[in-house]
């Protein structure tokens, strides 16, 4: 029997890694810019064309290679980065492999421009399925240019995998948003078929953050900071009343690496203890410097996961920092015994000689036992139903209470049953037309939550808010099927801008929010222009309802993984619903009841659970039997 066994060509082992480095194109656009990082670039430009299927360009104004570096930047495992073993422990830069370039070479057609600055000609390199096709010196600007066309142009199916347009664009967003994030005294622009998405000058944290989620996140963030010998933690976290009920806003930097590590994320969930709803997640932007010697970070291709000597002492140094920045700027309760020698400066004691002794005046013939001057109108009530008895209370001179000490109740009481009969007179008297309208069915609100209705077996409940849900959640998925949504046109157009991420979303979803009935069109850089809204949604604002909508159309999509339709009308029906706690009128109660009989599934709630609970008269005489 002949050997089986033999090495795979170049070009197939490139192909198998890039199934690894290159899941989309999100991917190959954190390579290349991780790589424009580590060239020491301050200005670095990222252009996409076709969500990166046509093109990904990133131009970087970094110390750019010679020609003899720029071919060796294709070949496996070649890299600028690390020459050793031992190198792996005191990595500081993103890249290490020397893997990312050879597999995005081998899935795609590259064009490469680079020129290092003292020399005066640079090279240019073209590469198909990892052939050099040509390579020639050019003239060039300093730095780096490099363009990946047709990202798996060779291998159909993988092509056939990536999702549509937007999908695949908020995947690059992602990617872009994280090494801004990490790098922000590093000029980026991002540009998607000819327009500006994002526009970053070089500047702090804070204003990075802001530059890149919106202007409303600066009345948002608490800063952190905490050096130990173990750790150095810096950055910022959301104040709890603006978390959100999706994912998407926690950043975890390891030396400027992003990294993703559920143990840390509980660290931080842990310090929000009580201060958040069910269900919501804070934002943070968390950067932790440690020496490299006490983390392995070659456990993936991505390098998003990370081994640490000492995770539980990194665990608490986090929990404890991000709890006390907390208390510190007043977001939780705390107590500060600094704070009597904090304002002792503002108090000044005046002269000893400008005190004046206050004067006491006393009346010397005051008796507070006398009761004519004190007698309160019920007492003299009392001495009128009781025969003229003025021992109503408490007697000094006995120490002891009379016999007659309850009446005190007995009056108290009738004039609590008075104002209640008073109340509920004035309550029937303004109800009695809209009882009167539906005389076989009366319902009644129970701390604005649920309607009550009796029933031939019992009587029955309702909870309005899933009852609603269910209603508007039937309604808007047949809207969307038969696009009939009817749209009420504002008085004025309101211009809402979003974040990147979210603008994208929103162009994706934006042929079935028109079918629900909003009237909206894209203006400029992630703007648009709402000229109407849904009918029932007419008392919700704009750009308040376009955030609800789309961060809970994120959260089915994360916890779901729903169809898009129905995760739409999921989502704007749970925003649109009446919660609890709102009062409803007779009428209102009675359209809502016979609206939910009408639908298909007037029992189950969209969480699942029971929207009607009856309760038989059995059950109820089986409680109060003896």
């Amino acid at each position: 029997m002949s050997d089986i066994i033999q090495l795979l060509p170049d070009s197939v082992a490139n192909q198998i890694a890039a199934g690894e480095v290159v899941q989309r194109p999100s991917s190959a656009v954190k390579e290349l810019i991780e790589n424009a990082i580590d060239a020491g670039a301050d200005k670095i430009q990222l252009i996409v064309k076709d969500a990166g299927k046509a093109l990904l360009q990133v131009i970087d104004n970094g110390c750019g290679m010679s020609g003899t570096d720029a071919r060796m930047s294709f070949e496996r495992h070649a890299t600028s980065k690390i020459k050793k073993a031992e190198d792996l422990f005191a990595i500081r830069t993103m890249g290490f492999r020397g893997e990312a370039m050879a597999s995005i070479a081998a899935i795609a057609q590259v064009e490469l421009k680079t020129r290092r600055h003292e020399d005066e000609l640079g090279t240019q390199i073209f590469i198909e399925g990892s052939e050099v096709i040509k390579q020639e010196p050019c003239s060039a600007v300093a730095g780096t240019s490099i363009c990946v066309k047709n990202l798996f142009y060779n291998i159909p199916a993988r092509r056939n995998f990536l999702k549509s347009n937007p999908v695949e664009m908020r995947h690059i967003i992602d990617e872009f948003q994280r090494v801004a994030l990490a790098h922000p005294a590093i000029f980026f622009t991002l540009h998607h078929d000819g327009q500006e998405v994002y526009h970053l000058p070089a500047t702090s944290l804070k204003q990075r953050i802001i530059h890149l989620f919106g202007n409303n996140y600066n009345q948002r963030l608490v800063p952190v900071e905490e050096d130990t010998t173990i750790i150095n933690l810096r950055g910022f976290v959301g104040k709890p009343e603006f978390a959100k009920r999706t994912r998407g806003e926690q950043f975890f930097f390891v030396n400027n690496r992003f990294i993703k590590d559920p143990y840390l994320n509980h660290a931080v969930l842990t310090a929000f203890e009580d201060l958040l709803p069910d269900d919501t997640y804070p934002l943070y932007v968390l950067f932790i410097e440690i020496d490299p010697s006490k983390i392995d970070i070659n456990v993936h291709p991505t390098k998003t996961e990370i081994k640490y000597q000492d995770e539980k002492a990194i665990y608490a140094i986090i929990r404890s920092a991000v709890k006390r920045s907390l208390g510190r700027y007043n977001i939780t309760p705390s107590l500060d015994f600094d704070q009597e020698n904090s304002i002792e400066h503002l108090i000044t004691p005046k002269p000893f000689a400008e005190i004046v002794a206050p004067v006491i005046a006393f009346n010397p013939n005051f008796n507070p036992f006398a009761k004519a001057e004190r007698e309160l109108p019920f007492l003299r009530e009392t001495e009128k139903s009781t025969g003229g008895s003025s021992n109503v209370g408490y007697n000094p001179k006995s120490n002891s209470f009379p016999n007659n000490w309850d009446t005190l109740y007995e009056i108290s009481q009738r004039e609590t049953a008075v104002q209640q009969q008073m109340h509920v007179e004035e309550t029937v008297a303004v109800n009695e037309q809209e009882i009167t309208k539906s005389t076989d069915r009366q319902f009644f609100q129970i701390h604005n939550r649920f309607i009550m209705s009796q029933i031939k077996s019992g009587f029955m409940l309702i909870s309005q808010q899933a009852a609603h849900e269910r209603i508007l959640y039937e309604r808007f998925l047949q809207q969307l099927q038969n696009h009939s949504g009817v749209s009420q046109q504002s008085l004025f157009p309101q211009s809402v801008t979003l974040n990147g991420a979210d603008y994208e979303l929103l162009r994706e979803l934006l042929p079935d929010i028109r079918a629900l009935g909003f009237d909206i069109r894209e203006f400029g850089k992630n703007t648009v222009v709402v000229e109407g809204i849904p009918a029932e949604l007419n008392n919700v604002g704009e750009h308040e309802l376009l955030e609800r909508l789309l961060e809970g159309f994120k959260n089915n999509l994360s916890i779901l993984k729903m169809d898009k339709r129905d995760n739409l009308a999921r989502s704007l029906a749970r925003n649109a619903a009446i919660k609890a706690g709102a009062k409803l009128s007779q009428e209102e109660m009675n359209q809502l009841t016979d609206q939910l009989f009408a639908c298909q599934m007037p029992n189950v709630a969209l969480n699942g659970k029971p929207v009607i609970s009856t309760f038989t008269l059995n059950e109820l005489l089986e409680r109060f039997e003896k």
